[in-house]
């Protein structure tokens, strides 16, 4: 396949004008061509008008020839299609490995375990997707909450209730792997070339299912509503995860628990596997109009139709700390994502059509292990005391109704809730609070810090009535459970931690692609055992 990168075109023009400029380029007739499509679409809109930017993918009827237009200019390459191939080595299992957690980690490695015949049993603490689909609802409407079916925690980890954002900076040739499989589970196909892919909390839930049951389809078994609660080793071996239903006996075991699970947390401590406080950030969730965003980013072309909804990524370094917006979530909402009694975590969701009024990030500032005195116990505390701030300070309206205040307040320490024309999406309502008293003073006068540099940035954060909502507490895990270039515990071999809540990824897509490896290590040296 051929790739011709910066095709650059006004708004007026399309795909076939890009094809048309591609062919150009390359001096190839049409009829030698069998594909010319669209590899990847973009918008440039640094020099104010916004211009679309193509990179356009020809294959030609006899493929031989396409490397002879290599070089053919500084835009013009050759890209082969990834070839996976996951080798099979040592000694067979005696039991099949166990894959803990169904979040992107857990779910994309129980579905190469299974499709190279491992036949994994995967454990999940909350419900199948669509009984933790009804659970957070009710949560939403009544305040009572499920601590093991919520956002948090069921099918799908923390990321089912999200923009189900692809995008990533890792250059890893797994994530091919990743897009492929949502693809063939009927993902959106614009995820194939989007400069930011998504899928939408909407279809990332069927998605989810679909790849569930091509696990089952080939073996593997799923036990929902199944913590682990314990470990067991012999001669300093895995050799059985623990839960209330009983022990599963093992070698191998997938650590995919995602950043919320601090009672797992807590117990790989008291085993004294080495662990180590990794960075995280606090803060909370502001709302603008989508529409001011738009205005921020494409001036006068905004509301044009061939643009995509109106997304942003700021930071600025405040002393030693960094503060920046996270998952941001064009057309969305701000969700309730508490898992504990007690405490209130707000997080940010969209549908694929993200056509709600409002846009939402995270605006948060970094913390690290300097503040909790290298401690991972100190930090997890850290997170849980600000969440039970957050619930005491919205406990008087409705329980978990969350504190917010609008921005001009916030940049004076009022803590009042000026509503002008952005309305809060939060769902179990939100009361005025001033939200700066519920952080330590140095985080809350760095984040005003930063809101200001915003502020400078984008003409949307100028805007005294935007919304904040807080807090927002849960961007990773405080955590890394250490292990070494084999990717097992360095505590416990045959532990294999990965994904977000172990402390090796930072969303979707980077913890699906942590989990393949992970599982590609652990094929490297065991094979299937005999009865699958």
């Amino acid at each position: 396949m051929i790739l011709v990168r910066n095709i650059r075109l006004p708004l007026s023009c399309g795909e076939q004008e890009a094809g048309a400029r591609a062919l150009k380029l390359l001096h190839l007739a049409p009829g030698r061509v069998a594909h010319c499509g669209v590899a990847k679409l973009s918008v440039d809109a640094r020099r104010g008008a916004p211009v679309l930017v193509y990179t356009m993918a020809v294959t030609l009827k006899d493929e031989g020839e396409e490397s002879a237009f290599a070089g053919a200019s500084p835009y013009v390459c050759i890209s082969h299609k990834p070839v996976f191939r996951f080798p099979k080595a040592g000694t067979p299992l005696e039991h099949p490995p166990v894959v803990c957690g169904l979040g992107p980690a857990g779910l994309f490695a129980a579905l190469l375990l299974a499709r190279s015949g491992y036949r994994p049993v995967v454990l999940e603490r909350g419900p199948a997707l669509e009984d933790r689909v009804r659970a957070v609802e009710h949560f939403e409407k009544t305040g009572e909450l499920d601590p093991n079916a919520n956002l948090q925690f069921g099918e799908g980890g923390a990321g089912t209730f999200s923009d189900g954002k692809l995008t990533t900076r890792v250059g890893d040739p797994l994530c091919a792997f990743v897009t492929e499989a949502l693809l063939e589970h009927g993902a959106p196909k614009d995820i194939a070339w989007r400069q930011k892919p998504h899928v939408g909390t909407d279809l990332l839930r069927g998605v989810i299912t679909s790849v569930r049951q091509e696990i089952e389809r080939l073996g593997g078994t799923v036990r929902f509503n199944t913590p682990l609660t314990g470990l067991r080793t012999r001669n300093g071996r895995l050799c059985a995860a623990v839960t209330p239903q009983g022990e599963i006996p093992c070698e191998t075991l997938i650590l995919a628990v995602g950043h919320s699970a601090r009672d797992t947390f807590a117990m790989l401590h008291g085993l004294e596997l080495p662990m180590e406080c990794k960075p995280f950030s606090v803060g909370m969730r502001a709302e603008h109009l989508q529409t001011e965003i738009e205005k921020s980013l494409y001036h006068a072309a905004a509301g044009h139709p061939v643009l995509p909804h109106g997304e942003y990524q700021l930071s600025q370094h405040v002393g030693q700390r960094c503060v920046y917006t996270f998952c941001m979530c064009p057309g969305g909402r701000v969700m309730a994502a508490a898992s504990e009694e007690g405490g209130v975590v707000t997080n940010g969701m969209s549908y694929h059509a993200r056509s709600g009024p409002n846009a939402n990030a995270a605006v948060v500032v970094s913390v690290d292990g300097r503040d909790f005195g290298d401690d991972p116990a100190r930090a997890v505390r850290f997170q849980q005391e600000l969440e039970r701030a957050a619930y005491r300070a919205g406990a008087p309206a409705a329980p978990y109704a969350a504190p917010a205040e609008t921005v001009g307040s916030f940049l004076e320490g009022r803590g009042a809730l000026e509503l002008g024309a952005v309305q809060p999406t939060y769902p179990r309502g939100v009361v005025p609070y001033d939200l700066g008293s519920l952080l330590p003073a140095e985080l809350a006068g760095t984040l005003r810090t930063g809101l200001r540099a915003f502020g400078r940035k984008m003409a949307a954060y100028r805007a005294p009535d935007a919304v904040l909502t807080g807090l927002e507490t849960r961007t990773s895990s405080p955590v890394r459970l250490l292990r070494g270039e084999d990717l097992e515990c360095l505590g416990m071999p045959g532990l294999y931690p990965c994904g977000e809540g172990a402390g090796y990824a930072g969303g979707i897509m980077t913890a699906a692609v942590d989990g393949v490896r992970c599982v590609a290590q652990l094929m490297s040296g065991h094979m299937p055992s005999p009865g699958c």
